[in-house]
C-alpha cells in the first residue's frame, strides 16, 4: 500500500516537472497536512505555520528539478525544506545570542506529569518557549538533530545549544508542574 502511494507521488512529481498546475496542486494536496504537521511545531501559531508551509512548498516547486528519488522520498526532502524556513523565520522573529553558554544541569522531568497532559497541551506550551529556546527544543526533541547539527543550523555554539535544551525542559517543567496541580 505505501509502495503505492508513493509510486503515485513520483508519478505526480514527473508531471509537476513539466509545469502542469494541477498536478502541482495535487502534490500540494497530497503533502499538505504531512507538511503542516512539521511547520506546526516550529511556529508560534497556525499563522506564521501556514507562511512557513507556504513559502516552502514555493522552494519545493522551484527546486523540484533537482529532486533525486533514488536518494530519499518526497516527504524526507520537503521535510528538510520546512524545517530551514521555519529556522529562517525563527532567525527572523529573534535574536540568537552568540555568547558562548556553560552547560545547564538537565532538571528532571517526572513521567506522572506528562501522562496527564495530552499532545496538544504540550504542543501549546512548546510555542510558549521564547523562539530560540523552542527552535533547539523543537530540532532536539522532537526531530532528532544533534547539538553539532543545532549549532551549524542556527549559527550558535554547541554549548548554546545545550543550553536552551536545559532552559527548555526546565520551562516545560515548571509550566507541567503547575498544570498538573
Amino acid at each position: 500500500m505505501e509502495e503505492h502511494l508513493e509510486q503515485d507521488l513520483n508519478n505526480i512529481i514527473i508531471v509537476c516537472r513539466s509545469g502542469d498546475r494541477k498536478a502541482q496542486e495535487q502534490l500540494f494536496r497530497q503533502l499538505y497536512a504531512f507538511g503542516m504537521a512539521i511547520a506546526m511545531r516550529y511556529a508560534a501559531d497556525e499563522q506564521e505555520a501556514g507562511d512557513i508551509l507556504g513559502q516552502s512548498f514555493v522552494k519545493m516547486f522551484r527546486s523540484l528539478h533537482t529532486f533525486d528519488g533514488s536518494k530519499g522520498n518526497i516527504h524526507g526532502w520537503l521535510k528538510r525544506i520546512i524545517i530551514n524556513e521555519a529556522l529562517d523565520h525563527i532567525k527572523q522573529r529573534s535574536r540568537f545570542s552568540h555568547l558562548e553558554l556553560d552547560t545547564a544541569e538537565e532538571p528532571f522531568v517526572q513521567n506522572t506529569v506528562m501522562e496527564k497532559n495530552d499532545a496538544a497541551e504540550i504542543l501549546q506550551l512548546i510555542r510558549q518557549l521564547p523562539p530560540a529556546t523552542h527552535a533547539v527544543f523543537v530540532l532536539y526533541a522532537i526531530d532528532g538533530y544533534t547539538h553539532r547539527e543545532i549549532a551549524t543550523h542556527l549559527n550558535i555554539s554547541e554549548g548554546t545549544s545545550k543550553w536552551h535544551l536545559s532552559e527548555a525542559r526546565k520551562i516545560l517543567q515548571q509550566k507541567l508542574t503547575v498544570i498538573s496541580k
